[in-house]
């Protein structure tokens, strides 16, 4: 039996501190995960949430507070020497159903269908391209049909497992960053540089976003060192026993 914790604090949200712990118990696996406000005024059920998975089959979310269930099931079916990938939630609380249909047409190109039944219904197509042998440039358009408006997402992978990822919105003109890291010798990093760089006008470049979000990174670690904390703000650390 394999068992997994994780914790996160998400600076831009509230700060909210986030902690999962998640079981393999054979082929299903059994996550609980709860945020400060499960214990900030003693224990309570407020920000708890159970899940049941099998990986490639379904997944069964509890939220408590809300007694909400969410239900995913997912399939693939062959069509025309194709493997359509095929997902199916439902919300009972928003009683609100999606469909999302994926194909892969070679290890560059894929294609994503997803239309949500309900008021309002939505309907969106986004292409991804891999460019190069190893895959580390992607580009991302995704075409909005019920709004009728176009996302724009390029992500850059580098050899350390550091990636930038960059998302232009049409109907608002916001620009997101975000920059993850992912080392293979210790836990997995988010930050993003939505707060400064959607404010700035007109938009700053590439160069200037990526130099923010450095900076807010070594702010980070100045925290880091004060507190002689093993958790870090917008970081996610991986703990398995």
């Amino acid at each position: 039996m394999k068992t997994t914790l994780k914790g996160r604090y998400e600076a831009n949200k509230g700060a909210t501190a986030v902690s999962t712990l998640a079981v393999n118990a054979g082929d299903v696996r059994i996550k609980a995960s709860m945020t400060d406000a499960t214990f900030i005024r003693g224990p309570s059920l407020n920000g708890l949430a159970l899940s049941v998975e099998k990986p490639g089959a379904f997944i069964l979310d509890y939220h408590l507070p809300a007694n909400d269930v969410r239900f995913q099931f997912m399939n693939s079916v062959r069509l025309m020497d194709k493997t359509v990938n095929l997902t199916y939630i439902h919300a009972q609380g928003s009683n609100r159903t999606t469909l999302d249909g994926s194909v892969a047409f070679n290890p560059s190109d894929k294609v994503n269908v997803s239309y949500t039944f309900g008021e309002p219904s939505a309907c969106k197509v986004k292409y991804v391209y891999a460019h190069g042998e190893l895959g580390r440039t992607v580009l991302e358009p995704c075409y909005d049909v019920s709004k009728n408006t176009w996302d724009f997402a390029v992500t850059r992978k580098f050899e350390e497992g550091d990636s930038l990822k960059a998302t232009y919105h049409t109907s608002t003109n916001n620009l997101d960053l975000e920059w993850c890291r992912d080392p293979k010798d210790s836990g997995s990093f988010k930050d993003t540089g939505r707060g400064r760089i959607l404010g700035t006008k007109p938009l700053p470049s590439l160069r200037v976003a990526f130099s923010e979000v450095r900076r807010k990174e070594s702010r980070m670690r100045v925290m880091l060192e004060l507190q002689n904390s093993k958790i870090q703000p917008s970081s996610q650390l991986k703990q398995v026993f």
